[in-house]
């Protein structure tokens, strides 16, 4: 008869994976667990995310998105994808630009805040085709569109690598990439930058969203989110080229912009 070790071997083992992991925050999740983490943080904060991108940033974010709009370079009749939109601050700011012969699309993996985005840009007065999808499967073909965009999106996605592959396979050759996303800041602020994510920015998402977990989250993704030049290098393995960086707010936010030829 087999002894209780033996047979104790005999069983598969479960307590190990051979899945990938990835960050989640400060966490080490499986790859596939991610995409429904990050769906249930917006899922709870959409119906406030703009309020609390206003008080959060005291409002710079809207300084920060148009700087990425004026170096787009789109135009009138431009085609432009903007991924992982939200609720819809580039999508209209866009949609103004390329007028009525140009299209915007407004994509995000999370239909909470792809509806609210929809319904706002609706309210005021454009009605944009929108789509649910993954960055990392992005469902539009090859050379498809002038400016593909993405705005505090990236450090969410699970395999940051694919999904710039994926975002320059639908550019049109001499195409623009636009990445806008918290970076490192000047290192002399950091302490206090520090301060102000970790003991504020959750109190904040408590008494607006009473979800100060998400906001957490939020605050430790910008921590493992590639810095300026990693990411400048992660661009450039995609198959991007020309990629250049331009530091605003000393570095708590950067825009990278490359190109497709």
């Amino acid at each position: 008869m087999k002894n209780k070790q033996t047979v104790m071997n005999a069983l598969p083992d479960t307590s190990r994976s051979d899945e990938n992991t990835t960050h989640f925050g400060f966490q080490t999740v499986r790859e596939s667990e991610k995409a429904s983490r990050v769906a249930n943080v917006f899922d709870s904060v959409a119906s406030r995310y703009d309020l609390m991108n206003d008080l959060m940033s005291a409002g710079l974010h809207r300084l920060w998105k148009s700087f990425a709009v004026s170096r787009s370079g789109v135009r009138a009749g431009g085609r432009v994808l903007d991924i992982a939109g939200g609720t819809g601050d580039l999508s209209l700011a866009f949609a103004k630009r390329v007028g009525a012969s140009g299209q915007v699309v407004l994509t995000d993996l999370n239909n909470a805040m792809l509806t609210h985005g929809r319904d706002r840009l609706m309210d005021k007065g454009f009605a944009v085709p929108v789509a649910q999808c993954d960055a990392e499967n992005i469902p539009f073909p090859d050379n498809a569109f002038d400016c593909v965009t993405v705005a505090f999106g990236l450090r969410n996605m699970t395999r940051k690598d694919r999904a710039l592959a994926e975002m320059r396979r639908v550019l049109k050759p001499g195409g623009r990439l636009l990445v806008l996303e918290f970076s490192r800041v000047w290192k002399p602020l950091a302490p206090l930058y520090d301060f102000y994510s970790f003991k504020i920015i959750p109190r904040m998402g408590r008494l607006i969203t009473r979800d100060a977990a998400s906001y957490q989250y939020l605050v430790e993704s910008i921590r493992v989110h590639p810095d300026q030049e990693e990411l400048k290098r992660l661009m450039e393995s995609a198959g991007l080229e020309k990629v250049e960086y331009f530091n605003l707010s000393l570095g708590v936010v950067a825009l990278h912009r490359a190109f497709k030829f």
